[in-house]
């Protein structure tokens, strides 16, 4: 057992890699009332090109299947495995993203328990071929769903937008027709493959005793057995520099139109605080441009172009990262110009106040430190960077080394004409 203390947050964080690679991660919070677990793997929707454990040629697997093995993983022969959280009055749940899946629980009482029944469950697949059939049909009305949202259609019709051939374009829970040649054995081949210990992490964070938290695990653990790791060769696309539509429109069942304009970003392989530091500059840039305190955003607010609905956000993971920026408006094609004029205006050294950053940095580390009072934040915001190499307790002393140069630079290179994109819905006829 490792411990690092984590001087400018006053945290103890202890670590350990268990004999099967498992990497298992506590960070005591004596003053939480509740703790929260969170067991992931490094398997997310990206992950359908793979070479699969044991054998030596890649297989394309069905888009949406990440999600749909999250799903099926709370089936076992004994029913379905949240009714044992529930019955010990605990919160289970699980997510599926782009590049990662994750079960996680929170409880009051009876911890070691719960933690156990994580362990197991995730580790103890179950599929029959009747159970992957029912699903698909629960999973279909899930797709049918989000694509009947405008919303939803909105953000991926962006994505979609900016990318030639990588799967990050497609929606994480796949398709009617992709999810349709889900058999039991690719759900079995994607679990030995992405499900491995050594491609996988936990993370505790409450008021625990690290001490008995990793030997309840090591000891869990020790009582299974697993193959050799091997390291995972994903087949990653050719993926070309600029975007792949400039501008579409779709028409749905909406009374506002919505207009949303993406920015398809670099990926240069970088991790650590090199790319901490470039994700942190792009974050500031976008909130200098849009937030709430912008110059900018009251001038497109009272240009009657956006809506309390307008947002951005930038999303940033290995292989990929892209920003995007909109939300409900009258006019679409004016708020689509307007997006690009402030982007281009920021390229150029315009519109962008040393004093801005120094008050928007100011906000953000406020804001961090106050999410630092949520186990839940702490434990998938840590699973997260850490996927991505990169370390969350690094965020506060790099944040306060980025300076109004580094959001020059942000700019520079995010902003450039053949990487932004426009997506707009608008009602039909």
């Amino acid at each position: 057992m490792k411990e690092v203390l984590i001087e400018q947050l006053n945290e103890r964080l202890f670590f350990e890699k268990m004999d099967n690679g498992l990497d298992v991660y506590i960070l005591p919070k004596k003053e939480f009332f509740q703790t929260f677990a969170v067991f992931a793997t490094k398997y997310g929707s990206v992950d359908n090109h793979f070479v699969p454990l044991g054998k030596e040629e890649p297989v394309r697997v069905p888009d949406g299947i990440a999600h749909f093995l999250e799903h099926k993983m709370f089936e076992k022969k004994t029913g379905d495995v949240l009714q044992a959280f529930t019955r010990r009055g605990a919160s289970a749940n699980a997510y599926t993203t782009f590049t990662r899946t994750a079960y996680l629980f929170s409880s009051a009482d009876r911890v070691k328990e719960n933690l156990r029944t994580l362990l197991d469950f995730v580790q103890e697949p179950y599929f029959t071929d009747q159970s992957v059939e029912k699903e698909k049909g629960i999973i279909g009305q899930e797709i049918q769903m989000y694509n009947d949202q405008p919303d939803w259609r909105a953000y991926f019709g962006t994505i979609e937008n900016m990318y030639h051939h990588h799967p990050v374009k497609i929606d994480i829970a796949g398709t009617l027709e992709s999810i349709s040649r889900i058999t039991k054995e690719l759900l079995y081949e994607c679990y030995r493959t992405f499900y491995h210990p050594a491609n996988m992490a936990v993370f505790v964070a409450g008021p625990v005793d690290p001490g008995e938290t990793l030997a309840l695990i090591r000891e869990n653990q020790g009582k299974k057995s697993f193959a050799r790791p091997e390291e995972i060769r994903r087949i990653d696309p050719d993926e070309p520099e600029g975007v792949a539509t400039k501008f579409r429109k779709m028409e749905m069942n909406v009374q506002t139109p919505k207009c949303m304009v993406g920015i398809k970003g670099r990926d240069e392989g970088k991790t650590g605080d090199e790319a901490l530091r470039e994700e942190l500059a792009v974050e500031l840039l976008l909130e200098m441009l849009f937030g709430k305190s912008s110059p900018h955003r009251e001038g497109l607010y009272n240009e009657d172009l956006i809506t309390d609905r307008f947002y951005f956000d930038y999303s940033r993971e290995s292989g990929f990262a892209f920003a995007v920026i909109g939300g409900d408006t009258k006019h679409p094609d004016r708020l689509n110009e307007r997006i690009r004029e402030i982007l281009f205006g920021a390229k150029a050294g315009t519109g962008l106040e040393e004093a801005g950053l120094v008050r928007i940095k100011k906000k953000k580390i406020g804001e961090f430190l106050r999410a630092f009072n949520s186990p839940e934040f702490i434990a998938n915001q840590f699973i997260k960077y850490r996927f991505n190499g990169i370390d969350l307790f690094r965020v506060l002393p790099v944040l306060e080394t980025i300076g109004y140069q580094d959001v020059i630079r942000a700019a520079e290179r995010l902003i450039s004409e053949d990487r932004i994109t426009c997506f707009q819905i608008v009602p039909k006829g």
